[in-house]
């Protein structure tokens, strides 16, 4: 019963993360409402795949795939350069695919090669640290607006979608600080399915289109075969760097959180995970889905309902691919109310800020640490701010990072402590000498 109530709540969770980014990225491209629940059904497919083969052949961490935040916002930049007629609907699809292709030969030279051991050692507590926290200050401004019901029925805050959210909210963070252990490792489960009903009984869900057909496998190269182009090339590559940067850390902070909860450590294979991850952005090409890649997020799911074994994930990712295959499942998690999923997983993204903290205590807090802390989180919060169009005449390599201050404020900090490390060696030399 135990596993069976565990897998479902992870299911439930990786649905939650991922119905969002493809109903988004099809309005964006102007998709009808079959085609968007096409394009998500191949995503949940990819999902489920992908997050099998790490845990069974590459990291074998619970760690969930979701769509990555890089191939998001690059997704919705293409969107843009159709709308502005800059490009094609079909041609832009095209290039994603190819892109997406580009990036999983880039993570498989680097698994084979074994060069993620060298790069690992560049994530230390001051690097993962920040990198939470940024995560963390990225993802808030869509959460509190996906609460308030911005964007669900209307454009500004709807008090009737942004109560019940709210109270769905308070309702997860007391199920998951109860005593009693059943109610609080299936917190989520629980919060999901009673807010749904109550979304439904206060008529505050949408109605969901009838499928055509019962049973259906996702349809490989959907939008037709990869196109090249210089551009996309070169955002590829930078996408690629900045996904390996992503997938390092979440695997490191997944691994710090089923150390502390099993006081036993985890040996994760970075290269492998590396080799897998290519071969899934593959999958993500090949079957034009969004491109996925290790999620944080997944540290908090861990925390929060203590779930830490194997087999619940390898069964809910198996229950994700099983939906994928039935439109009329795919059309119903598409209805996922969105503030309610946003209020759900809330407590989940919430906790990443502790963990990033305790990253930092770790550390001995010198002048120089707090520099390249106070500096880097300036960058990477108050590129945030930057509004997205004021970014669309930059090349879209340069885009990629000016308008993602995750990677942005990571990369600084990063680069700031490799600077003073190497300062540091220099003047050991020359005092040694």
């Amino acid at each position: 019963m135990k596993v069976i109530m565990s897998s479902l709540q992870w299911a439930a969770f990786i649905l939650a993360g991922a119905v969002v980014v493809p109903i988004v990225i099809g309005e964006a491209f102007d998709m009808s409402s079959l085609e968007i629940s096409s394009f998500l059904q191949r995503t949940l497919f990819v999902l489920g795949v992908a997050g099998l083969l790490q845990v069974l052949l590459g990291h074998r961490l619970p760690l969930m795939e979701g769509p990555a935040g890089l191939w998001w916002g690059i997704f919705i930049v293409y969107a843009g350069l159709v709308s502005s007629g800059g490009l094609s609907g079909e041609s832009a699809l095209r290039q994603l695919e190819a892109g997406m292709l580009i990036s999983g030969t880039l993570f498989l030279i680097a698994g084979f090669f074994r060069w993620i051991d060298a790069i690992k050692q560049l994530f230390t507590p001051l690097v993962t640290g920040t990198y939470l926290i940024l995560l963390v200050s990225q993802l808030s401004g869509s959460f509190i607006q996906g609460i308030l019901g911005i964007g669900y029925f209307t454009d500004r805050v709807d008090p009737r979608v942004a109560l019940p959210a709210i109270g769905i909210l308070i309702f997860t963070i007391l199920l998951s600080k109860s005593s009693i252990p059943f109610v609080r490792s299936y917190s989520i489960l629980i919060s999901l399915i009673t807010g749904w009903i109550v979304f439904y009984l206060l008529h505050l869900t949408k109605t969901p289109s009838v499928p055509a057909e019962i049973f259906s496998l996702p349809q490989p190269l959907a939008f037709g075969p990869p196109e090249l182009s210089s551009g996309m090339i070169l955002t590829a590559i930078m996408t690629a760097m900045l996904l390996l940067t992503n997938m390092i850390a979440s695997m490191k902070v997944v691994e710090n959180v089923i150390q502390a909860q099993t006081k036993t450590r985890e040996d994760p294979d970075y290269n492998r995970a590396s080799i897998i991850t290519g071969v899934n952005q593959w999958l993500s090409g090949l079957f034009a889905a969004v491109g996925n890649v290790p999620i944080s997020a997944t540290a908090g799911f861990l925390l929060t309902t203590k779930t830490v074994e194997r087999l619940p994930f390898i069964i809910g990712s198996l229950i994700v691919i099983f939906i994928s295959f039935f439109p009329a499942f795919t059309t119903f998690a598409a209805n996922l109310p969105t503030p309610l999923g946003y209020a759900v997983i809330f407590i989940t993204i919430a906790s990443l800020v502790s963990l990033g903290i305790r990253e930092y205590y770790s550390l001995k807090m010198t002048e120089q640490e707090l520099f390249i802390i106070s500096l880097s989180l300036m960058i990477g919060i108050g590129s945030l701010f930057v509004p997205g169009e004021t970014l669309t005449h930059l090349p879209s390599s340069v885009m990629s990072i000016a308008n993602n201050g995750l990677i942005l404020g990571t990369l600084t900090c990063l680069v700031l402590e490799q600077v003073y490390q190497g300062l540091d060696r220099r003047k050991k030399r020359k005092n040694s000498a």
